[in-house]
């Protein structure tokens, strides 16, 4: 049986990205385009490639995964050591061996997709909170900053600051992580970098932002203007107008949803 991982030069625990690394390095190095066409480096490049389509697929790779330890424990029976024996303590024992084995492939997948789906969350969440509360904003025009005394309008402004350091920093990170800038569009398989294997470019990541935030605004103030009950019963916290301190909350609002957030997940853990 072709041992995948040895052809990946990777070892049977390495996460997706080590693997997805090996592969790309292997294929640099062999692809057929860059050895002159060389029979034996075609077939070694396919050899990987095929690694690379079973490891690279988490559901392909936990099936992969429970074959090699089948071979190798139903080819040990042919040896000398305990896994040969007949002996219904060691039959038991290979089992439990087996057991613990394939359990840790499959919470091995369940610790990679929670990674990644936590990575997700880190933007989702953000990115929501600032389209809704700019949408709030627009609706009922909050004006607690002007009617604040001095220590209000303190820890106003100090919630803004943490809200966009924090906000800013989030959005950076979705960027690196998911987008591309067209300075990375020529790489390829072939470069001596990482080819581009991002969704979405900066340009697109950055006019989705500013159309949102923009299309929430105008669609809180289009609304607004049909609800002025609000203001009208509480005068001293809202407005009928929008005011340049409509600026503060969404931040303060992104960064208490997150907080919410990372407060939820440790509960979960």
């Amino acid at each position: 049986m072709v041992n995948y991982y040895e052809s990946l030069k990777v070892s049977p625990t390495a996460s997706s990205t080590e693997i997805k690394s090996a592969y790309r390095r292997l294929a640099r190095k062999l692809h057929p385009d860059k050895n002159d066409g060389s029979e034996e480096t075609a077939r070694a490049f396919a050899v990987i490639a095929e690694a690379y389509e079973i490891l690279g697929n988490p559901s392909d790779r936990a099936s992969y995964d429970k074959k090699i330890l089948l071979a190798r424990y139903n080819g040990a029976s042919n040896g000398d050591s305990v896994f040969a024996s007949s002996n219904t303590h060691a039959r038991r024992w290979r089992q439990m061996v087996y057991e613990h084995r394939y359990n840790e492939i499959i919470d091995r997948m369940i610790a990679e997709e929670r990674r990644e789906s936590m990575d997700l969350q880190k933007i989702i969440f953000p990115t929501v909170a600032l389209f809704v509360s700019t949408l709030v904003v627009g609706i009922f025009k909050p004006q607690l900053y002007s009617n604040s005394a001095i220590i209000g309008k303190i820890i106003v402004i100090s919630l803004f600051v943490a809200g966009v350091i924090h906000l800013i920093g989030r959005i950076r990170d979705a960027l690196e992580k998911y987008t591309y800038s067209r300075d990375e569009l020529h790489d390829s398989i072939l470069d001596e970098n990482e080819p581009v294997v991002k969704p979405y470019s900066r340009v697109t990541a950055g006019v989705f932002l500013i159309f949102g935030f923009l299309f929430c605004l105008g669609t809180g103030l289009l609304i607004g203007n049909y609800i002025e009950l609000v203001s009208v019963s509480m005068p001293s916290m809202f407005t009928n107008s929008l005011k340049p301190e409509f600026v503060f909350y969404p931040p303060i609002f992104v960064l208490f949803v997150d907080l919410m957030h990372a407060f939820a997940l440790r509960v979960d853990q």
